[in-house]
Formats: C-alpha cells, structure tokens, sequence
C-alpha cells in the first residue's frame, strides 16, 4: 500500500513512484537523473531531509558531491590560466597595456584569493595547478599575440602571480 502524504508535498510511494503537487511521477531516480537534473536534486534533497535512505540515489548523489569540489577546483585552474595569459601579455607588450587588462588581472586574482579563502582545503590548489594552467595562458597568449618568445615554463612564482601588487615588466 502506498505511504499517504499531505497534499502538496513531494513523496515517493512504495513503487518507486514520486509524486508531489498532485502529478505523480512514476520515473526511477537514477532515470530522472538523466532527464531532469534539478528536479531530481529537489527530490534527492527531500528524501536526504527526511531521512528516507531508502529513496536516496546514492551512485549519483555521491558524484555530485564530488563534482561539486571539482568545480571549484577547475574554476580556480581556469581563472589562472586566464590570469598568466594576462599577464603574459602585460609583460612581453607593454605598449599595448591596457585598463582591460589590469581589471581582468585584478578580478581574476580576487576571484582565486575569494575561492581559496572560502574553501580552506583548495588553499594550495594554484601552487598545485601552477604549471598545466600556464601551458593553457601561454597557448591563449600565443594565438592572440603571435608573439613566438614567451616563456615554456612560469617565471613567476605563484605567490607573486597572485600578488595584487605584482606587475611583471613595471
């Protein structure tokens, strides 16, 4: 027999079926995961607040979880590389610096030190990314420049990279 609920809030009967707003949604969560994202996560977060373990998608819920460090993570590694693409450019072409540039360096240098201070365990995450995110900056900075001399490797450290007070070339 079907668990009963107040009318209006979400549920799951004893079939697998979800229902919720009086639509009954008789669609497996690991379905709904594929087809409907957000719906399953307003799902998932109802089962988690009541304790339905046993409604709980816990495959994809755990990947979730994961992916949500992940993103932080390659939210930092593509500020970075964005960051010593510009800063490249603000070294090896002084004559074309630019207030773009200084704001872009500036925002995307508040935008890690914002992360990493949010997030105590990504606090070493740049140092870590340092040299696969400047092979990305450098490869951007080439095609955009066609300058052929910059640098295979990082000369700076991280530290001065996210120096709001460093200006190579200054």
């Amino acid at each position: 027999m079907a668990r009963l609920r107040a009318a209006g809030q979400p549920g799951v009967n004893q079939t697998g079926c979800h229902f919720g707003d009086a639509v009954l949604a008789c669609v497996p969560m690991g379905n709904l995961y594929e087809t409907d994202t957000v719906l399953w996560a307003e799902r998932q977060a109802d089962a988690l607040r009541r304790h339905a373990h046993n409604e709980i998608d816990w495959e994809n819920v755990a990947e979730e979880i994961e992916d949500v460090g992940n993103r932080h993570r390659d939210r930092i590694k593509s500020r970075l590389a964005t960051l010593c693409s510009h800063l490249l450019k603000w070294q090896f072409q002084p004559e074309l610096r630019s207030g773009s540039w200084r704001g872009s360096i500036a925002e995307n240098r508040n935008r890690i030190e914002q992360v990493t201070e949010d997030y105590s365990s990504l606090r070493s995450h740049p140092g870590n990314v340092l040299t696969k995110s400047y092979r990305a900056g450098r490869r951007v900075a080439l095609a955009e420049t066609g300058l052929t001399d910059l640098p295979d490797a990082c000369p700076w450290s991280i530290e001065q990279i996210l120096d709001h007070g460093f200006w190579p070339g200054e």
